[in-house]
């Protein structure tokens, strides 16, 4: 079986090689998995809620392991891994403090007699991406949990250092061991594990075509699924925007995680009216920011997460030029060893080209212009994706008519789109269905059981 390697983006140094496990260690996995959700089901949601903050002080305790070994592993600039890990331990005591009450037993009509108990249903798989190799895992984790249920972690190959460090984070916690189980697995050894009668669920994020064959698979055995998939958020700007602002705001979005982000904003659809300012005060920001190594506390852009990452983004980026696009700045690899790929901007994206369909995951941001709101959210919507998405405006009537019209599962006023423990986060269209986080995220994986007594 390949080896599983995680390769440092910076520099192209081998950190480390992982064996896959066996048959047999996947089935020892599931097992206990499984025992350790017939214990933990009986549990109170005070000794869970103890473990899960235990958890927290962990990942506080250890912030600047976990922060490094995520930047080592995919490249991101270590402030914000060190924010990454401080969102999970936020997460954890979310839960533990509110998870009792989001799956406590609801009353039709004030009768005693009929109400929904909301119940654990066993193991759930979780297939998760390397782009927030912390945060990705403990939200899918954090309310599992709490409602009784086992987590079983395929992580992505490339931050196998951090799916081992989860792992052991639980165990060391308190949680009974089994209750997190991570597996040392390629892709092409899924199938068998989903179809497993022990797994009763899957979540996945990561992208379209990977949600696709995992749905299949999950819905063929008849087990449900969340997926969160691709996105290629619109950011609009309106006359009235605070132009200086979204020009932060805006930049900030982009950048987060070197670009790498299925929510970050990538299509900015700015207003004729203020386009000219608009762009100007974009790449005067954008210029302001420091792109090198990643380990460094004034880094704001690290590498992309691999040599193929930057030379995927930079054949998306060439082909949309090719076809009318206009490269305004960088938005090209950068001269230098590592994954690094200059932040930039194209303008005028053709219609059909990859700049319009697909989702370009990395610093670069696509500037169109519109006529009107009616143009923005017209075209905000003609994409396949619908994940998050923004608008700058002060006009009461705007901001209304795109939280009721933008075709997407966030949409962000005066700021930008985030995950956050209080909000459901998910999307629609190919970007996925289902939610996590909030009470939504709490309930997706339990059997909402009707109980009435006579």
């Amino acid at each position: 079986m390949d080896m599983l390697q995680s390769i440092n983006p910076a520099n192209g140094e081998t950190l480390s090689e992982h064996e896959q496990h066996t048959d047999a260690e996947v089935e020892a996995a599931l097992t206990r998995a499984q025992k350790a959700f017939e214990s933990n089901r009986l549990t109170s949601f005070a000794d869970r809620a103890d473990r899960m903050r235990a958890v927290a002080d962990v990942l506080e305790d250890r912030k600047e392991k976990y922060a490094h070994l995520m930047t080592a592993e995919m490249g991101k600039p270590i402030k914000q891994a060190r924010a990454e890990v401080e969102k999970c331990a936020l997460a954890c005591r979310f839960y533990a403090d509110r998870a009792e009450g989001f799956l406590a037993d609801e009353r039709v009509e004030d009768d005693p007699k009929r109400y929904v108990r909301h119940l654990p249903i066993g193991p759930v798989l979780a297939v998760m991406p390397w782009n927030f190799p912390f945060w990705q895992v403990i939200r899918f984790a954090a309310p599992n949990l709490m409602a009784g249920n086992t987590g079983v972690l395929k992580h992505a190959s490339n931050v196998t250092g951090c799916a081992l460090a989860i792992q052991d984070l639980f165990e060391e916690a308190g949680f009974t061991p089994g209750s997190f189980e991570t597996l040392k697995l390629s892709s092409s050894r899924m199938e068998k594990v989903i179809r497993d009668d022990r797994i009763r669920a899957v979540t996945l994020t990561g992208s379209e075509k990977a949600g696709s064959a995992v749905a299949a698979v999950a819905g063929e055995v008849i087990k449900k699924t969340v997926l969160e998939l691709g996105g290629s958020d619109a950011f609009i700007v309106m006359p009235s925007a605070d132009i200086e602002a979204a020009a932060k705001v805006g930049v900030d979005a982009r950048l987060t995680n070197s670009g790498q982000s299925c929510i970050a904003a990538k299509r900015f659809l700015v207003h004729a009216d203020v386009y000219d300012t608009y762009r100007d005060a974009f790449i005067a920001e954008l210029e302001r920011q420091s792109v090198g190594d990643p380990t460094l506390d004034e880094t704001d852009v690290g590498p992309l997460v691999s040599a193929d990452a930057c030379s995927g983004l930079d054949a998306q980026v060439k082909k949309t030029v090719s076809m009318g696009g206009v490269r305004v700045t960088g938005a090209k690899p950068m001269d230098r060893p590592g994954a690094f790929f200059e932040p930039g901007v194209i303008e005028d994206i053709p219609a059909q080209s990859p700049g319009a369909v697909d989702e370009l995951f990395g610093p670069v941001a696509l500037f169109s212009r519109v006529r009107s709101l009616a143009d923005a959210i017209h075209l905000a919507n003609s994409h396949r994706y619908g994940l998050g998405s923004a608008i700058f405006t002060q006009d009461e009537d705007e901001i209304e008519t795109a939280v009721n019209g933008l075709d997407a599962g966030t949409t962000a006023v005066n700021q930008k789109v985030a995950s956050t423990p209080e909000l459901p986060f998910g999307g629609v269209k190919a970007s996925g269905y289902g939610r996590e986080l909030a009470r939504d995220g709490a309930l997706e994986f339990t059997n909402s059981k009707a109980v009435a007594i006579k």
